[in-house]
């Protein structure tokens, strides 16, 4: 099998994973769907921050490292904008 079909097949597995979640979601009671929409939304918000955190460990290992230098937020912004 070739990678993309592979992938293809995953990508369908996927969805009809989110498809059956969605269903399930519509059996529950309003109260119950915004309970899970506010837990989702928590994950989401937690997730996002374990991320913030390991960019951050690693950007200040990298600077250890000296594989970064500091720069002013001019200069950033000019690379920015090139």
């Amino acid at each position: 099998m070739k990678i993309e079909e592979t992938k293809i097949r995953h990508y369908i597995l996927i969805m009809n994973g989110y498809a059956k979640v969605l269903d399930s979601a519509d059996h529950l009671s309003l109260e119950e769907q915004e309970q899970l929409a506010a837990t989702l939304q928590r994950r989401v918000v937690e997730c996002r921050r374990a991320e913030i955190v390991a960019a951050v460990k690693e950007a200040r290992a990298d600077f250890a490292h000296g594989k970064v230098k500091t720069a002013s937020p001019a200069s950033i912004f000019q690379k920015l904008v090139k």
